[in-house]
């Protein structure tokens, strides 16, 4: 085989195992694994190739990963086309220029800062899209790691980006490592190694409490229903009775085991105010009779006005609570109009918050919860079937990252209680039969975190580090009077393979 096709093929071959490692290690179901692995082939491809090569490899090999997800925004989520391939070809033509950076950084002698810019600049990535998007932090890599605890354990200090940063720095330093330049080697490695070290460290110790060791007497009860058609029951109609006699049917056994509070899905019913006694009637005897508090999700029309609702029945038989979703799903809810306030249940102190699903898709909001004094969090939900995994383990992450404890009931979902440190309590998917209800007690303790104090100091540290490596490599190139490596390497833009001099220090 000569030379180029040779080139070729490693390139190809490179660019076609980062697009299958990143296929199976992130989107709805990731493999947790594999998601650190995925970046290595074209990381390691960038440091032995031309910039062109390094760009179409590591864009198109993002692109290749990502292709699982097309059918899941266009079809599920409904987002409109243009979006999606904004989104999709977007982050591939971004994570093309991450690696190409890198790789300049390596060619210029800076093989510790080309580890560090690949997992900062995506970092700053994920922090823009979370701030400037409507979709929240919903793409984050951190996700992908939401079932490997001491991983996750970062999240409490960092947000989800210090997940991110652990994921994409480790192949990051080890590509870093194998480039052809000697000099800095031990550097990348020691550092690399402590990070990781520390990280483990620290998720080890968060998680040295025995399991179920915090358990409370309040218990928590989530009950779902999948009906077989989509859409909303009206409240007052034959079909919405017979649904809520079901709900009801239930609840007073769940009672009788011990649970405190009762949480229903979200938009269960549809109902405005000369129906709703409909279904408070039912749920506020109930609420009393039993003295367990009843959370029903439902959609609320008050003056020509939609809102994604959570009502609490009171224990007490006190007046119900309202809460309104703040963050509606783009699209799929623009008829709705957001909350802004925080509801808390009743006689729980300030301790009980409550949120409805899409809410926990964002960190902003739970963080407030908790910074209000909140210590659990009790979320109606509705998923798409497809992606209960990844987004019961978002509701998970969120409460790693504010030391809650979150209890999430979901149709066409999963119905998930875990605790502080994101250990999962109960479990239960929401088809698994007709009628699915899961019974957890209440952890008595929550964890005080850095995340919750300071916010997202993290990822502004990775930005401002992300400008700092992108200034050394501006002044790097012009102290070389412009001459593409610096190095006395070949031009930036040929395609052959690159075999660097050592570095003279």
């Amino acid at each position: 085989m000569n030379p180029p096709i040779r080139r070729l093929a490693v390139a190809l071959a490179a660019t076609a195992l980062s697009a299958t490692l990143l296929h199976f290690g992130t989107g709805l179901t990731p493999v947790p694994w594999l998601t650190w692995l995925a970046p290595l082939p074209v990381l390691v491809l960038a440091h032995h190739a031309g910039a062109r090569t390094t760009f179409l490899a590591a864009s198109a090999a993002w692109l290749g990963g990502e292709t699982a997800m097309w059918g899941y925004f266009l079809d599920t989520v409904r987002i409109p086309p243009p979006m999606v391939v904004s989104l999709v070809v977007g982050s591939a033509l971004l994570f093309g220029l991450v690696v190409l950076s890198s790789r300049a950084l390596v060619l210029r002698g800076r093989p510790l800062t080309a580890a560090a810019v690949v997992p900062a600049a995506w970092v700053a990535v994920e922090y823009a899209s979370s701030v400037l998007s409507p979709n929240g932090a919903w793409w984050s890599l951190a996700y992908t790691q939401a079932d490997v605890l001491p991983v996750l354990q970062t999240a409490s200090v960092t947000g989800p980006w210090g997940v991110t940063f652990l994921v994409l720095g480790l192949p990051a330093a080890v590509a870093a490592f194998f480039a052809p330049r000697a000099a800095g080697r031990l550097r990348v490695a020691v550092v690399a190694a402590t990070i990781l070290a520390l990280a483990l460290g620290y998720g080890a110790w968060r998680l040295r409490a025995p399991y179920g060791e915090d358990s409370g007497s309040e218990k928590v009860a989530l009950l779902a229903i999948d009906r077989m058609k989509d859409g909303w029951v009206p409240v007052a109609s034959a079909e919405g009775r017979a649904l809520l006699g079901r709900y009801t049917a239930r609840i007073p056994g769940l009672a009788a085991r011990g649970a405190r509070v009762v949480v229903m899905p979200e938009k269960v019913f549809i109902a405005d105010d000369a129906t709703l006694p409909v279904l408070a009637a039912p749920l506020a005897r109930l609420a009393a009779d039993h003295h367990v508090d009843i959370i029903a999700g439902l959609i609320l029309k008050r003056s020509g006005v939609l809102r994604n609702a959570a009502v609490d029945f009171p224990a007490d038989g006190s007046r119900p609570v309202e809460y309104f979703k703040h963050h509606l799903i783009p699209g799929l809810e623009s008829d709705f109009q957001p909350g802004d306030r925080k509801a808390f249940v009743p006689g729980s102190g300030s301790r009980w918050g409550i949120a409805i699903c899409f809410d926990l898709d964002l960190p902003d909001l739970v963080r407030d919860y908790r910074r209000s004094g909140a210590t659990a969090l009790f979320v109606p939900g509705w998923d798409f079937g497809r992606d209960r995994w990844l987004h019961g383990r978002m509701a998970i992450t969120r409460g790693v990252e504010t030391g809650l404890t979150v209890a999430r009931a979901a149709r066409d979902g999963d119905l998930v209680v875990s605790d502080a440190n994101g250990r999962i309590r109960t479990e239960a998917h929401s088809a698994d039969a007709p009628f699915v209800s899961v019974l957890a007690a209440l952890p008595t303790r929550s964890a005080e975190t850095p995340y919750t104090r300071f916010g997202d100091w993290f990822a502004w540290a990775c930005a401002l580090l992300l400008l700092l490596a992108l200034a050394s490599l501006t002044r790097i190139r012009a102290a070389a009077g412009g001459h593409p490596s610096g190095r006395g390497t070949q031009a930036d833009g040929d395609d052959r393979i690159i075999r660097v001099r050592p570095a003279a220090r």
